[in-house]
């Protein structure tokens, strides 16, 4: 006589794995589809990659490069065209960014913004901040952006 094993999955398999998908679609699935959170992280790291390059910019040209921010959601470069050793000069020419496109503008995606609108400030052709931005905070990021007032390193 041959015996014919038939498989399946157990009842405990089942509801162990009902308990799993159901822990999934309490906790882990609204994160996917909340894209607030990405847009902040996102937003987030192009401050602060725009905060990086405008100070890697007014080290290699020697000159004064302005950041400022037009809106409360986004970051422009501005470099002085003229005297490039001047702290004091105006910021009258668009900064080009990696892509060659001038003004090198970052801006936010849906409902992020920078929590208050931060202060405008410049590079020197030494890398340091001529003024003190603050804590730059953007709605829904969890850090913080902050510009070193003596050497400029941006974290």
């Amino acid at each position: 006589m041959i015996h014919t094993r038939t498989t399946g999955f157990t009842l405990v398999e089942l509801i162990s794995v009902m308990i799993i998908v159901g822990i999934l679609a309490v906790f882990a699935l609204p994160r996917f589809f909340d894209r607030q959170t990405y847009d902040a992280r996102r937003f987030y790291e192009e401050t602060v990659s725009i905060l990086r390059y405008a100070q890697k910019a007014a080290i290699a040209q020697r000159r004064l490069v302005c950041v400022s921010f037009p809106t409360n959601h986004s970051v422009e470069l501005n470099i002085a065209s003229t005297n490039p050793e001047t702290v004091a000069g105006a910021c009258d020419k668009p900064l080009s960014g990696p892509q060659g496109t001038p003004p090198y503008t970052v801006t936010a995606d849906g409902s992020v913004t920078f929590t208050g609108t931060p202060n405008a400030f410049n590079f020197d052709a030494l890398g340091r901040p001529t003024s003190s931005p603050g804590t730059i905070q953007i709605t829904g990021a969890a850090n913080s952006i902050t510009v070193e007032a003596e050497t400029g390193y941006v974290h």
